[in-house]
């Protein structure tokens, strides 16, 4: 069925550009949408195979992620390059191409750039609805581009912020970033020169850096904290600390997945600190009441976050059936 949307179309394939994913795919949309992929990527309605990469050079590479959604009866992938730009920053460029699972015809393109920067700050929503104290007020976020912004926004839709402190490499950017979420989005946030500064007594941490080695150890972390380990995502990164992984109560977004792609934890596994049943459960196992969460008030819950076609897909769907 031809669709005019956004972008426009190709033949009979609708196209969302990234207006039309940024108008249309709004975290109160977003975050239910990744909440349910969360719990079909567990439970077995996702056929999803491990991403697959080409480098093309320094800081600069390709990646392949396909699914099969089964009870949306819809396929495709997501096709992204990811490009270093020297100063500590990634840029995500991409389409994501979904095909009907009936005929096999190509039905939609979307931007996969800003469909991205939307799920995984849904997903980060979601862990946190899911795993964080009750009374979690306080939000630090490591990082000052596009997917701290995009945490700030999310993780309000899900807790009562009271207090959003940002760090990033840079104090005078942060302060700049800080100054232009709290008039965006009427939050207090504010800069901290510090890492420990930043999250010292928060109750929820995002970490959305470039970084290629830890930067939050368990010394940072107050006990009961929620960390959303959201950077890194490949096994030569790691944004956290092993003694923070050994700690916590780890939940992957996909386990498979985290035994091959997550730096973190792989960091830890080669350190002898954990092994693969440190991995408590899945989200999505969290979520359908299969596996426990947080256990207790002074938890160190880790939700790690990788991406999934699974959410770029769902969200894909949605855009599709919600054209009109």
């Amino acid at each position: 069925m031809s669709a005019s949307v956004g972008g426009g179309e190709i033949g009979s394939v609708a196209v969302f550009d990234g207006q039309a994913v940024r108008e249309r795919l709004t975290y109160d949309v977003a975050i239910p949408v990744v909440r349910e992929a969360m719990l079909a990527l567990s439970d077995g309605r996702v056929r999803q195979l491990l991403r697959s990469f080409i480098g093309l050079g320094q800081g600069r590479t390709f990646a392949i992620m396909p699914a099969a959604l089964s009870d949306r009866g819809v396929f495709g992938a997501k096709l992204v390059s990811v490009f270093a730009d020297g100063f500590g920053r990634k840029a995500h460029e991409g389409l994501v191409i979904l095909f009907d699972g009936v005929t096999g015809a190509p039905i939609c393109l979307a931007d996969a750039a800003e469909i991205t920067a939307v799920r995984t700050a849904a997903a980060s929503a979601v862990a946190t609805d899911a795993l964080a104290r009750k009374d979690a007020y306080t939000l630090a976020v490591l990082g000052v581009g596009k997917q701290a912004a995009a945490h700030i926004r999310a993780i309000s839709k899900v807790r009562t912020l009271s207090d959003v402190r940002v760090w990033g490499r840079s104090i005078e950017r942060a302060e700049v970033f800080a100054a232009d979420m709290s008039a965006a989005t009427g939050l207090h946030v504010r800069a901290a020169a510090e890492i420990a500064g930043a999250t010292q007594g928060a109750g929820i941490i995002c970490t959305v850096t470039a970084a290629i080695d830890p930067i939050l150890d368990l010394a940072c972390v107050t006990p009961g904290a929620h960390v959303n380990a959201v950077g890194s995502s490949g096994p030569g990164q790691a944004e956290i600390a092993s003694d923070l992984v050994a700690a916590s109560r780890f939940v992957a977004d996909h386990r498979e997945h985290v035994l091959i792609h997550g730096g973190e934890f792989l960091r830890a596994k080669a350190e002898g600190l954990v092994g693969d049943d440190h991995i408590a459960a899945e989200l999505g196992e969290v979520l359908a009441g299969a596996r426990l969460g947080r256990t207790g008030p002074h938890d160190i819950t880790l939700y790690k976050s990788l991406g999934h076609a699974a959410q770029d897909l769902a969200a894909a769907a949605w855009l599709h059936e919600n054209a009109g």
